[in-house]
């Protein structure tokens, strides 16, 4: 069946990095448009990076750009989001999602999540 598997999440002091990853499973990932999105508490989840699928062209929030970068190994069957200066406000659960529809940036265009990995920025 299909499964992704997200790790790499934890704490880390604002300006630090983390390095997401995505285990992809069940499924030819090859095939499929990939993306992160994160769940801020009290907000709804938003998508912020996204790698296609056949020229791997990427797409970022306005929010993360510049700082997060998206990447795929799809003979490793891995997903990646690298975060560079990371700050307070973007402690959130992460999520590798497949997309199914065309507006990445929204949520209920993905048909398959991970379970989240949370990441915490905090001095």
């Amino acid at each position: 069946q299909v499964q992704l598997v997200e790790s790499g999440g934890g704490l880390v002091q604002p300006g630090g990095s983390l390095r997401l990853s995505c285990a992809a499973s069940g499924f030819i990932l090859d095939h499929y448009s990939m993306g992160w999105l994160r769940q801020v508490p009290g907000k709804e989840r938003e998508g912020i990076a996204l790698i296609t699928a056949s020229s791997g062209n990427t797409y970022y929030d306005d929010s993360v750009k510049g700082r997060f970068t998206i990447s795929r190994d799809n003979a490793k069957k891995m997903v990646y989001l690298q975060m560079d200066g990371l700050n307070a406000e973007e402690t959130a659960v992460y999520y590798c999602a497949r997309l199914s529809g065309a507006a990445w940036w929204k949520d209920d265009e993905y048909d398959a999540w991970g379970q989240g990995t949370q990441v915490t920025v905090s001095s």
